[in-house]
């Protein structure tokens, strides 16, 4: 299908009339900015750095889908814009059936006619018996026919262990389903040029939706949300799995399960209607209600989650399906991170990002969590598991089994035995880290002669996985006489199936280029308390999945409250753009600079200078001392306040301290104390309880003499990020030293290297080989020894993680124009200047508009007084 011509770029606009109100001059800015950036397209890549509480969302909104509209207007008039993308280079020291790989050429988008699938010989009945050949006096017999695999032909070749194949299409996601899955009988036609808006979590698109709905667009533009199983499975025998990964294995074996039985509609009248040789779950059975629940959705306009799912109980279909069918022909589609950003989820879902608009907000971390998203992790626990039912199925199915499907099984027995002896051969006793490339991997075990890529193919095509865990499902319920589903319920993560992906994902990460990430073998202690080894794929290579979302797209828009330093950013995400081909907008907040006081605090109430380092953090001394600090801060803060620590486990310490002695009850004379839970689940119940002590004390406070509450958070925890600390349930924050990342940590040490190696090759100019500083040997260095070893780039990494987060955290504080808090960062390193080390200030990469008001502090009492006329003069002005 030829690529449809794009039109001329709509001239530059000032105006924005779906805006609702009267915008201010930074949303205007903002705006016009963003509607130049994408003007500027084809290839436009622009970043938009605005504040929480400036109106973003509502800025996005009204000038990337105005250009959409101008765009479209201007259709008449539209030049082609032909291009291409080179190819990968060759790594020499890659395996035989990596190195020789020829791509696949891209599927054409034409249906296929499936071929009359016939049943392996194993499977034809004998004269008079009924049964399978090769099933006549073995245990279970006759049942154990469905779970035999049909005859697989290994395309071009007779096996996985020899010969060199075309590398198959092989995606990195877990439980990700076909392309066809759910497909509506008539497909619409696509719609281009569309937008794509995605962010991380469903409550900040829903957030994006209730903007949407003020606007006039709802009634020009078909807008559809998608969201993940869990969120819209309605279906309540799989919804009560409970877990995420068994909803998703759940929907896919009843996709896979076509059979008759009854559907049910959750409706004012329930009814039941026969389906025949259909869908195995219910509610995706008839085809007619699917075209309702499309219809229904796009006459109500702009819906969140919940209202699509409220829609399909509704009519009685899923709406997980009937939302990704409409997906052609909407303008807009609003979707999590993982559902865009992952190539097997865009495939998956059918997305088409060819000539369309890329919004990606909340970017401040956006190639760590685009890599995080490719890393796959199995343990020894799994591997036992399924090594057990491989061993088990091909001991029952051995001698009926097809050449090939042996063949392959047997392969699958081989790597996961290699894997498992890598995990438990320890001969010195001691948990042992280490890591190594792909290439290193495959050699040290000896299973670089295995194609992965047609092992996988296999696996993607024969169905081996949901065979086998039938089989041990149906074993391990006649030993222990109990139901199947029971026994499903009971197992949830642990489930053959849930092993058996988890072994899937990780042979598909040893298909990536050999540079691209590193595997983790962290073995098992043989004396004392267990600790589970595994083995761990870790993806560095961000720059190589953005861009398979910018050759792609017209125009790629990362937004965010903070996403300095631009460079850091470039250099992950696209390091052989130029600097000056990325367009780059920030603005200061819509308050006034005096509704902040940002101070760096040195010293506490008796003198003594604070430092959080690790190394001094847990003393006795500065505890107390900052216990002082605090009963003094409460009494001069109203309202809220929210305190800051750098890790779960130093906060509990600080408290039992504090409880110890007797700091806890004087702040309690003041302040009522909420601690943030570890358990997500139980932070929206502390925040509420949080949130009513404020409210009553502002009422009651003359009475009871307590004037609000205090929250102890942990940096990189629920609150320190999506939580709005608006008002009085935030009128000062408090960080508490500069939570740098533990150097211990070998994932983030690879991924400083990575980012080390690639930032010197770019400054040399040479190739990443020429700048590569660290040997790819696989016993590990300390962590510490590694940040010595860095230059500029790995370091100002590991600096801009733990200033990242500080941002994260106060910036929850200030959410409207007429808010006001105050942001206190205690610790004397906030004091530094540039010029007294050799790399720079923490508070040099603060906000501009928080850093342009940072006062720095000599001593407690300039701190008090600040805060004391802070307070007086905001409430006086209210």
């Amino acid at each position: 299908m030829p690529t449809p011509p794009m039109p001329p770029p709509p001239t530059p606009r000032e105006e924005f009339p779906a805006f609702p109100f009267a915008p201010y001059p930074i949303q205007s800015e903002f705006m016009s900015f963003l509607y130049a950036a994408l003007s500027s397209g084809p290839g436009a890549l622009a970043l938009l750095e605005s504040p929480t509480g400036t109106g973003k969302t509502l800025s996005i909104i009204c000038s990337a889908l105005q250009w959409l509209l101008d765009r479209r207007d201007a259709a008449a008039t539209a030049p082609a814009h032909p291009g291409g993308v080179a190819g990968p280079g060759v790594d020499e020291d890659e395996p035989d059936w990596m190195r020789d790989f020829t791509p696949l050429p891209p599927k054409k988008e034409v249906a296929k006619k499936k071929k009359k699938k016939t049943k392996p010989p194993a499977m034809r009945k004998t004269a008079g018996s009924g049964k399978p050949d090769g099933f006549g006096e073995q245990g279970a017999g006759d049942d154990d026919a469905e779970f035999l695999l049909e005859e697989f032909e290994s395309e071009g070749e007779d096996g996985a262990m020899r010969g060199v194949g075309k590398r198959a299409h092989c995606g990195s996601s877990s439980s990700s389903s076909s392309s066809s899955e759910g497909e509506s009988d008539e497909e619409e036609e696509e719609v281009t040029p569309k937008v794509y808006f995605t962010s991380r979590t469903h409550s900040q698109l829903s957030q994006f939706v209730g903007e949407l709905k003020r606007t006039e667009f709802v009634g020009r533009l078909r807008t559809v949300a998608l969201g993940s199983r869990k969120n819209l499975c309605i279906n309540k025998d799989v919804m009560k799995l409970g877990s995420a990964n068994r909803i998703n294995e759940r929907c896919l074996e009843l996709q896979k399960n076509k059979k008759s039985s009854k559907t049910k509609v959750e409706d004012d009248k329930i009814k039941a209607r026969d389906a025949k040789n259909s869908c195995g779950c219910p509610m995706l059975r008839n085809r007619s209600l699917q075209k309702e629940f499309r219809s229904e959705v796009s006459d109500q306009g702009a819906l969140d989650i919940e209202d699509l799912a409220h829609i399909g109980k509704k009519i009685g279909t899923c709406p997980y399906y009937g939302s990704r069918d409409m997906v052609r022909s909407a303008d807009l589609v609003v979707l999590p991170y993982q559902s865009l950003l992952l190539k097997s989820a865009r495939e998956s879902l059918g997305l088409n990002l060819k000539n369309s608009v890329v919004i990606i907000d909340e970017a401040h971390n956006l190639a760590d969590s685009l890599t995080s998203m490719y890393n796959s992790k199995i343990t020894s626990a799994q591997l036992k598991a399924v090594l057990s039912h491989l061993d088990a199925y091909l001991n029952r199915f051995h001698n009926v089994l097809g050449a090939g499907n042996r063949r392959y099984i047997q392969t699958l027995t081989v790597l996961t035995r290699s894997f498992l002896r890598v995990l438990t051969n320890n001969q010195d006793g001691a948990s042992t880290l280490s890591s190594m490339t792909i290439n290193q991997f495959l050699f040290s075990l000896d299973i670089d002669n295995i194609n992965i890529m047609k092992l996988c193919q296999y696996v993607k095509e024969s169905n081996i996985i949901h065979k086998v865990n039938g089989y041990a499902n149906r074993t391990t319920c006649i030993q222990a006489g109990v139901n199947q589903f029971d026994l499903q319920q009971e197992h949830d993560e642990g489930s053959s199936i849930s092993c058996f992906q988890a072994l899937i994902d990780f042979l598909r990460s040893l298909m990536n280029s050999n540079d691209d990430g590193r595997i983790i073998v962290a073995k098992q202690k043989l004396s004392g308390q267990p600790e589970e080894a595994y083995l761990k794929f870790v993806m560095l290579c961000a720059e190589k999945l953005f861009s398979e979302v910018t050759r792609d797209a017209y125009a790629v828009i990362l937004a965010g409250g903070t996403l300095q330093p631009i460079e850091e950013t470039r250099l992950r995400l696209c390091p052989s753009l130029p600097p000056a081909d990325i367009k780059f907008f920030t603005c200061n907040h819509i308050v006034p600079p005096e509704s902040i006081l940002p101070i760096a605090v040195t010293r506490g109430p008796s003198g003594m200078t604070f430092d959080f380092s690790y190394n001094s953090r847990s003393s006795t001394s500065m505890i107390e001392e900052l216990g002082r600090f605090i009963c003094n801060i409460v009494t001069v803060v109203p309202e809220g306040v929210v305190m800051f620590f750098s890790s779960y486990d130093y906060e509990r310490r600080v408290y039992d301290a504090w409880t110890a002695a007797g700091t806890i009850s004087k702040i309690c004379k003041k302040k009522h104390v909420f601690r943030e839970p570890r358990n997500s689940a139980d932070v929206e119940a502390v925040l509420n309880k949080y949130k009513e002590k404020i409210q009553s004390c502002s009422k009651n406070s003359q009475d009871t003499g307590i004037n609000g509450a205090l929250l102890l958070a942990v940096v990189g925890g629920k609150i320190s990020e999506g939580i709005n600390f608006s008002d009085g349930m935030g009128r000062c924050v408090i960080m508490v030293g500069l939570p740098y990342p533990s150097p211990s940590d070998v994932e983030l040490i690879e991924t400083i290297k990575h980012i080390d190696t690639i930032s010197s090759s770019f400054l040399v100019g040479d190739d990443k080989a020429s700048g590569r500083k660290y040997d790819d040997e696989c016993e590990l260095q300390p962590g510490y020894n590694i940040l010595r070893k860095c230059t500029k780039g790995g370091r100002e990494y590991y600096e801009n993680l733990c200033m990242k987060a500080v941002n994260q955290s106060i910036g929850r504080a200030i959410r409207h124009i007429n808010d006001y808090a105050a942001m206190l960062l205690v610790d004397s390193r906030y004091a530094q200047t540039s010029s007294s080390k050799s790399y720079s200030s923490p508070t040099d990469k603060l906000p501009q508009w928080i850093k342009a008001r940072l006062s720095c502090t000599q001593n407690y009492g300039e701190v008090h007084r600040l805060l004391h006329q802070f307070f007086k003069f905001n409430k006086q002005k209210r």
